[in-house]
């Protein structure tokens, strides 16, 4: 299987149209800081691909801060034999370079906020 590399664009009109499934592998606090609206924390390091939730028909995208992350976990899936080969090119950093939202914590109240 290869490693099939998307572009924010379609993750975010796919994310849209519910077709996919965003799984953010970075850590606790990178999610906590900032995230993709409906993405889902599964961190790398502690990373299980048995342990990923039913995906109800839809394609599972993995995501993390620069694109590293999230194919070292497509790796995990193809090794324990989940046909899982998705990831968004680039992570985060190509996800905001596209001048697609996130959230992020307000700093003076830790309410969740979107931002460009």
């Amino acid at each position: 299987m290869s490693l099939k590399n998307l572009e924010p664009q379609d993750v975010a009109r796919w994310l849209a149209e519910r077709s996919v499934l965003l799984i953010d592998v970075r850590e606790p606090a990178e999610y906590a800081a900032e995230r993709i609206h409906g993405a889902l924390l599964f961190p790398l390091s502690t990373f299980d691909p048995k342990a990923l939730p039913k995906t109800d028909g839809r394609k599972v995208v993995f995501q993390c801060g620069s694109g590293m992350r999230s194919a070292r976990a497509v790796g995990a899936c193809e090794a324990a034999g989940l046909a899982i080969d998705s990831h968004l090119k680039g992570g985060l950093q190509a996800w905001k370079t596209a001048g697609l939202p996130t959230i992020t914590a307000d700093p003076s109240t830790g309410q969740p906020r979107e931002s460009r």
